[in-house]
């Protein structure tokens, strides 16, 4: 793919499906409140990231094909292969390319899945990239935030798929358009969505949490590990 060309919808048709498997035989994922995502027209869905098996659950249990942003570095080897096909988007660069191709799927009226956090870590998504809220402002798409927990937990790594037959949660939040205050204009009206964004999904992650015994990991393996490289050149 490349320019504006759109993610083909049968690339979710089959790899739902596998994402479905991947959470209910594999794993056991409870989902929750799954008729809060709107059953027709573009949906952007935003989620906290904690551990690789994210995506595909997520993917799986959205009833409607989507269309994921992914790094370019999980387009690599088998896995970015299996990605490709299954028309998922890869973000390289600025990631102008891969929003492009998120708006075209959004214009004909699918769903875009975001982990505006960027990274897997600690889950908590204090601080989250605005991508989705780019393109929640040029397409008026709501977004839906959903909150994963039990992909990962304390202490393991953000590289490792966890143990079969887990317990784990995904909980979908009520659809949200962003209503831009009208005296906001360029950078600010950009500011102001990508902050509005992180606030709806930690809001929904506050309300989740107290429902359910599953924890958020909270530490971020990443950059523990950049600080004591830091710490060892000095």
């Amino acid at each position: 793919m490349s320019g504006r060309q759109v993610p083909s919808r049968w690339g979710p048709r089959w790899s739902r499906w596998v994402g479905r498997f991947m959470a209910k035989v594999l794993w056991r994922t409870e989902v929750r409140h799954l008729d809060r995502l709107p059953r027709s027209g573009p949906v952007i869905v935003v989620a906290n990231h904690v551990g690789i098996a994210d995506g595909p659950l997520l993917h799986g249990v959205i009833p409607r094909g989507s269309h994921f942003l992914i790094g370019g570095h999980m387009m690599e080897g088998l896995l970015g292969r299996i990605l490709r096909v299954a028309q998922q988007i890869k973000v390289e660069g600025g990631g102008r390319q891969a929003l492009a191709q998120a708006y075209e799927v959004l214009k004909r009226g699918d769903v875009v899945g975001v982990f505006p956090e960027g990274t897997r870590g600690g889950g908590t998504a204090e601080s989250v990239h605005g991508g989705a809220a780019w393109l929640a402002l040029r397409t008026g798409a709501p977004v839906v935030p959903v909150a994963i927990l039990g992909t990962r937990l304390p202490g393991e790594s953000v590289s490792a798929w966890p143990e079969l037959r887990r317990r784990m949660l995904m909980d979908f939040g009520e659809a949200t358009s962003l209503d831009t205050p009208q005296e906001l204009k360029g950078r600010a009206r950009q500011d102001w969505a990508d902050q509005r964004v992180g606030e709806i999904l930690r809001d929904h992650l506050a309300a989740v949490l107290p429902t359910t015994d599953l924890e958020l990991p909270r530490d971020d393996p990443r950059a523990e590990r950049a600080a004591n490289e830091a710490q060892e050149a000095e």
